[in-house]
């Protein structure tokens, strides 16, 4: 069984740059806590995963889809 890709391209992308500004920073910043390091790059390695991978497990649970129909029937037939 495959996951339903649920996330849109724009989605994606500002999941990957948001995720990456969040690692950056906890790499970056001799500011943050040990609490709040852990929180941007636990934060910022789920986004830059859910972009990449195209799903999101709590999109899946609430039923959200940002990825648009045009996106679903071009996937669909790639895969043939």
């Amino acid at each position: 069984m495959t996951a339903d890709l649920n996330v849109g391209k724009t989605d994606r992308i500002l999941r990957i740059v948001l995720g990456s500004v969040l690692v950056g920073l906890a790499i970056t910043t001799a500011d943050l806590a040990g609490g709040d390091k852990a929180v941007a790059w636990t934060a910022g390695l789920v986004l830059i995963a859910t972009g990449a991978t195209g799903f999101c497990p709590l999109y899946a649970l609430a039923g959200i889809r940002t990825r648009g129909r045009v996106e679903r029937k071009r996937r669909t037939a790639t895969r043939t």
